[in-house]
């Protein structure tokens, strides 16, 4: 669909109202995830706030001729109420069947938020409703002078409630991306002490390292277990080769049988008490698979990024 989102007010003179929070503000907050979030399930969105006007009529007209000249599908102009600081709940105004059409599923998803249902209402009177050429709907979210309203709201979840409404669907969460350890420079005593911490990698007394920076006897000796468990030459320094061996395990790549094997492989085995021969073979997929198991993770042999969070974080 093409959307016409109208973030109410905001275009001074036309300002919001005032109460426990400012209007402006909030029809901001989620007028702006909404269009995000259209944009986002494949919708085509008009922004269709005026840049500069003069009076809070010309505000209006612009909103209308936005959306207007687009010819948006539906328009939705978002707002906040306000009265007496003893009201509240959710309206949505409309005037055509169409608009109503709209207009209820947007209500149901609000409403599930905990707001109180105000209904469905005839917006004959305000003039962004009455005067485009689309099916269109203002939401009145909830009352901003309300202790009741302000307590439950939460921009995110009204967003969502707005775009679920419209569309049926919402975009799945962002996926963090996984920072690539790979060629990080920092080869710092610091960073070397955090990441064989994060490994469980501890010293020759079997205790984690004090995260301090300074290079001794007991950071030494933690190389030199790490070394003996991935299978390098045993230094007790950590040389270029060392390091390599720390960035690709906390790249945390994707693990597969018959498609890694090494020091990548020998990590794993230790930490999942499978022999450690570097080869992702038969035992070291039914370790996998126990751990994936007791985690409560599905099972698959495949170290993804669920597996490798619950083994490094």
């Amino acid at each position: 669909m093409k959307i016409g989102i109208d973030i109410g007010h905001n275009a001074p003179p036309d300002t919001g109202a005032k109460g426990i929070k400012f209007e402006d503000h909030l029809t901001t907050e989620v007028g702006l995830m909404v269009m995000e979030k259209l944009k986002a399930l494949g919708h085509t969105v008009v922004d269709c706030k005026p840049q500069k006007v003069y009076s809070v009529k010309q505000s209006l007209v612009q909103r209308v001729n936005i959306a207007n000249s687009a010819r948006v599908d539906v328009f939705v102009s978002i707002h906040f109420n306000a009265f007496n600081t003893r009201a509240y709940g959710t309206e949505i105004f409309a005037t055509s069947s169409k608009g109503r059409q709209f207009a209820k599923p947007v209500l149901t998803e609000i409403v599930k938020l905990g707001f109180f249902n105000r209904g469905i209402k005839n917006g004959f009177h305000l003039y962004v409703v009455r005067n485009t050429s689309m099916p269109a709907i203002l939401v009145e979210c909830c009352f901003i002078d309300s202790q009741n309203d302000m307590k439950l709201y939460n921009g995110e979840a009204m967003a969502n409630a707005i775009v679920k409404g419209l569309t049926g669907e919402l975009p799945p969460p962002p996926v963090e991306p996984i920072p690539d350890e790979t060629n990080n420079p920092d080869t710092s005593v610091l960073r070397l002490q955090k990441s064989l911490n994060r490994l469980k990698i501890s010293d020759k007394d079997d205790k984690m390292l004090d995260e301090d920076g300074d290079l001794g006897p007991a950071t030494n000796s933690a190389i030199e277990n790490f070394q003996t468990t991935v299978g390098i030459q045993i230094t007790g320094v950590a040389s270029k080769t060392t390091w390599d061996a720390l960035n690709e395990i906390l790249s945390k790549p994707i693990v597969r049988q018959n498609h890694a094997a090494g020091t990548l492989v020998q990590y794993l085995q230790y930490r999942l008490g499978a022999d450690m021969d570097g080869i992702y073979g038969p035992q070291t997929e039914l370790a996998i698979n126990t751990f994936q198991r007791d985690t409560g993770l599905v099972i698959d042999g495949i170290i993804g990024p669920l597996t490798w969070e619950k083994l490094i974080g």
